[in-house]
């Protein structure tokens, strides 16, 4: 069942470009819905005290210390149903729109999804990398193929910076190699490193390709540019799944091959992730295309979330999975948003709207609704997620802890802004419509699903406790008490 991983996303992205064009937008959200399926079965069925559930493994070219290791624990598991389900939602949430029915698009969408997928669950150093650069060129081809007319110094810009930590990171791959008997995760885990110098500049290698991918200030320069001129739905994926590979690349793999490291490395990477916090969000409310202030905001959110998993503690470890499925969530909802705007009026300048609400009351309670869950209200799950990574935070250090709560003060501010500018005021367009039946079912999906994981967060918490906790016992050495 768990090839099915692989070959559903492969199949449907080759199938689709000989689909009538006709049938491609309902044929991409049945292929979406079909991992999706997939992905529920396998959560359903596994123990959570079972560690490391491994469907692949055996050695593939000895001579050189290439295996084929593929598994998933629950951290997996998690980052596979937030990936399965946001293609779909994804797809569903352009369903009106002419870039649906675009054969290329939704094969390009699938493939990203293939990449996706093998990083979430490679369990080889190699493969990891792979499929971190398969992720790279269907995203490439959409916005390039879809984006903005003036998006090619952006898409360069991204190319070359994603590139250059990608190659960075295989660097550091190779070099782990020359201290283990091959590429599988365990034996790079097991490798111990001459010195705490050689474990700093390996980890180095990482932590640039992490940090340009999730992005970490000041790392972050591709990012706001790329997010506004790539197509809506490039967006989404970007924001909604694809920078998850890094958060998720801090947690499997840095934290736990280079602990050495850290005694030197966390503090530093800790306070770049906390000035990101405050500098994306205080950027944000300095906006006004609602797509950029929304990139920032992106970018201030998961600066938290990187900062709490420095911290290397099991609260904050936990709540940062929380925060990446809610942040995957609202991310997609707060993008269909301006995509809403945009779409009807050609614009999303703030300065040129105005009194939405009256002429589409649909839109202005589900976008008032996703306001309120993405500055993580009570009874959602940003809430439960932002507690627990900046009680972690706290516990480091008491004044990170403080600077990086005030994303809580500076997000309600940009995020209402946005609000009270587009929604109300005098009405400055005539013939808004409301909102499509597809929009409406997306933007009511992620509201229910953080309300739901808000009430009842130990859904995940629950289930990838475990997990956290062995991936923290690989990490031997104790990391910093506080600066």
């Amino acid at each position: 069942m768990e090839l099915l991983l692989f070959i559903l996303p492969v199949f449907f992205a080759l199938s689709v470009l000989v689909m009538p064009q006709s049938f491609v937008r309902v044929y991409g959200l049945l292929g979406g819905l079909a991992t999706l399926v997939v992905t529920i079965g396998l959560i359903c069925t596994y123990n959570v005290e079972g560690g490391m559930h491994l469907f692949i493994s055996k050695n593939w070219i000895p001579q050189y210390g290439l295996t084929l290791n593929f598994g998933y624990d629950a951290v997996s598991l998690m980052m596979l149903v937030l990936t399965s389900g946001l293609v779909p939602l994804i797809l569903l949430s352009n369903y009106k729109n002419e870039l649906a029915s675009n054969r290329l698009f939704t094969s390009m969408v699938f493939f990203m999804q293939l990449g996706l997928i093998g990083v979430f669950v490679a369990l080889d150093g190699i493969w990891f990398y792979i499929f971190w650069e398969i992720t790279l060129i269907p995203i490439y081809l959409i916005a390039w193929w879809f984006g903005a007319p003036e998006r090619k110094a952006a898409l360069v810009k991204f190319f070359i910076y994603t590139f250059v930590g990608s190659l960075a990171m295989l660097a550091s791959i190779i070099g782990i190699k020359a201290f283990a008997p091959s590429f599988a995760y365990g034996d790079l885990i097991a490798a111990t490193f001459e010195s705490k110098e050689v474990a700093f500049w390996l980890m180095a290698g990482f932590f640039l390709a992490f940090a340009i991918k999730v992005p970490i200030f000041p790392f972050h320069t591709w990012q706001p540019d790329t997010y506004t001129k790539a197509p809506m739905a490039g967006t989404m994926l970007l924001s909604g799944i694809m920078l998850k590979m890094a958060l998720y690349g801090m947690i499997r793999w840095m934290l736990p091959l280079f602990p050495e490291a850290l005694d030197c490395a966390t503090t530093p990477i800790i306070v770049l992730a906390t000035i990101g916090v405050v500098y994306g969000a205080i950027i944000a409310i300095k906006q006004g295309d609602m797509k950029r202030l929304f990139a920032f905001a992106s970018m201030s959110h998961v600066g938290l979330i990187a900062a709490g998993i420095m911290t290397a503690s099991v609260d904050a470890i936990t709540g940062s999975v929380l925060q990446m499925l809610n942040h995957g969530l609202v991310a997609v909802g707060l993008f269909l948003a301006v995509d809403v705007i945009e779409r009807r009026l050609n614009t999303r300048q703030l300065s040129d709207l105005g009194g939405l609400a009256k002429q589409a009351p649909k839109f202005a309670f589900w976008f008032a609704a996703l306001a309120f869950v993405s500055v993580s209200v009570p009874f959602s799950s940003g809430f439960i997620g932002e507690f627990m990574l900046l009680k972690g935070l706290y516990s480091y250090d008491w004044i990170i802890g403080v600077v990086a709560g005030t994303t809580l003060i500076l997000g309600a501010v940009y995020t209402f802004r946005a609000y009270q500018l587009s929604m109300y005021g005098p009405v400055k367009f005539e013939g808004f419509s409301d909102l499509h039946w597809s929009e409406l079912l997306v933007f009511a999906i992620i509201i229910i699903t953080v309300v739901v994981l808000g009430v009842y967060p130990a859904a995940v918490i629950d289930f990838v406790e475990p997990s956290v906790k062995s991936i923290l016992e690989l990490v031997t050495t104790s990391t910093p008490s506080g600066l």
